[in-house]
């Protein structure tokens, strides 16, 4: 599989890596949530050289992840923001940060901590179930190809397994 061929694989990991696959534009993305829009701000921030920032930027907003919103008409000065589908990028966010938290962090911990504002809590995100809110661990979820790719995607082992869980 070439990385220029990512978005058209049949797997949604492959589809989303294709636009938020790179160090950079997760960087990128972390600036959002933190409330940075302009394009100077990223680059001041990121440290980032003004060509790579400008071609994440630009595949952000093409991948219907950021807008580009003008603040300012003359001269014309445009700022990025999430959209619907940018924020919902969020709990993946979260997820990396609690990873880089637990595994990454040096002997101080945790860089910064999230708090929850409804409760006022630190906090840390737990993927659940959406059906029963029980925390979701690996062994905990079975994988069921759609129709229309079965037996394409899934190693065999996969399918063996789903053979045995539905005799």
């Amino acid at each position: 599989m070439r990385w220029e061929e990512l978005e058209q694989q049949p797997c949604s990991l492959a589809r989303t890596l294709s636009v938020v696959g790179d160090r950079w534009t997760l960087l990128v993305l972390r600036e959002c949530f933190l409330g940075i829009r302009r394009f100077d701000e990223f680059e001041k921030r990121l440290g980032v050289t003004r060509h790579v920032l400008a071609e994440r930027l630009k595949k952000l907003v093409e991948a219907g992840v950021l807008d580009k919103v003008a603040y300012q008409q003359r001269p014309l000065r445009e700022e990025y923001r999430l959209t619907a589908k940018g924020r919902d990028f969020y709990p993946a966010l979260l997820a990396l940060v609690n990873w880089g938290d637990r595994h990454m962090s040096g002997s101080e911990g945790a860089p910064i901590r999230h708090i929850h504002r409804s409760c006022g809590k630190p906090m840390h995100g737990v993927s659940v179930c959406s059906e029963c809110g029980e925390a979701l661990l690996p062994g905990d979820v079975a994988l069921e190809e759609a129709a229309a790719l079965r037996g394409q995607l899934l190693p065999a082992h996969w399918q063996a397994r789903r053979a045995e869980e539905n005799p």
